[in-house]
């Protein structure tokens, strides 16, 4: 791969792992206002360690080696990057199968948040689809039929990934839920704990005991890896160099810790950033499937899509927060007068 197209291949893996992680920020960002200095800063240091190497480093490796599982771990780790023919063959025959899976698996992403997730309307229809929420199973359902059918045809391992795929898009779904419900309770604590008719700081409503510090900073780390995997898998569209997409997630995960900690007041009220991370979920999942069934899309286009689809929802945003502080400023000025 030529040096442009790995550090434009690095950036829109950054790009992609920061936008698509802003929702677990917010929330990470909430739990954290409730912890000690030294319990952030370990969060900033520490964590972004474990989440960069024990989660998005090993997780993409744990992948390729199993997609490859005649190459030994260190092959599979610089797989795309040796120029051994034996590895390089073995990486492209199981491509497909891996594509196929993971293309499944964003495409459903994208049909659950449009379906059934709130959001804030940022194109023509969303609401509709939005009120139509019944119909997520179905849709779904069909596209794995079909996804199914069709690969059946070339490489029933294909059909078997697109099935494993949507197997593990269900499990974490199930896991998120359970993960933002485990966080709606950290955040209800009203401030105190106790025995007796002694109360003491970080009881939770309903009379159970606060969790530590640390036992946050674990929970939180659990979390995280839960809601990495999105943007592990969909890393995949862009390579399957797992040095490449240590690199990209690695900084996209490091600024998404800085902007949790320091500045994420001001992301949120980027209305549609949300919206862009999904639709760029939505047209990767739909270049892996491309390529899993033999497209060969050349390597520039995944970040190139993922900066124009996130591009556009960042300016609708800008544009959105303009006009609500011009609304703003316009009624200030009208009721001082």
């Amino acid at each position: 791969m030529a040096l442009f197209e790995s550090i434009l291949v690095i950036l829109g893996l950054a790009l992609f792992e920061v936008v698509s992680s802003v929702d677990n920020a917010v929330i990470n960002a909430e739990v954290l206002t409730k912890m000690s200095p030294k319990a952030r800063k370990w969060f900033l240091v520490w964590g972004l360690l474990i989440a960069v190497i024990a989660v998005r480093g090993l997780l993409p490796w744990l992948i390729v080696w199993v997609a490859n599982p005649t190459l030994g771990p260190f092959e599979a780790l610089m797989s795309t990057l040796s120029s051994d023919p034996l590895v390089v063959g073995a990486v492209e025959s199981s491509a497909p199968v891996l594509l196929a899976g993971g293309g499944i698996f964003l495409i459903f992403l994208f049909f659950h948040w449009l379906f059934l997730e709130p959001k804030n309307y940022g194109l023509y229809g969303e609401k509709f689809f939005h009120q139509q929420g019944v119909w997520f199973y179905a849709i779904v359902s069909i596209i794995l039929a079909a996804v199914t059918w069709v690969a059946l045809a070339v490489n029933p391992l294909m059909a078997f990934s697109a099935v494993v795929g949507s197997t593990v898009f269900f499990i974490t779904h199930g896991f998120k839920q359970n993960a933002e419900e485990k966080e709606r309770e950290l955040l209800a604590g009203n401030g105190e704990r106790g025995t007796g008719s002694k109360k003491v700081k970080g009881a939770k409503a309903g009379g159970k005991v606060g969790m530590s510090d640390w036992s946050k900073l674990l929970y939180l780390e659990a979390i995280d890896a839960s809601f990495s995997i999105d943007s592990v898998i969909g890393a995949f569209a862009f390579t399957l160099s797992v040095p490449l997409i240590l690199l990209g997630n690695g900084l996209g995960a490091f600024v998404v810790r800085e902007m949790t900690i320091r500045n994420i007041d001001s992301v949120k009220k980027y209305l549609y950033l949300k919206n862009g991370a999904m639709y760029s979920i939505l047209f990767l999942g739909g270049l892996m499937l491309a390529d899993a069934f033999g497209a060969h899309l050349p390597a520039w286009l995944s970040p190139v899509v993922t900066f124009v689809v996130i591009g556009y929802f960042f300016w609708k945003s800008h544009r959105e927060l303009k006009r609500v502080r011009e609304s703003s400023h316009y009624g200030k000025i009208k009721n001082s007068a």
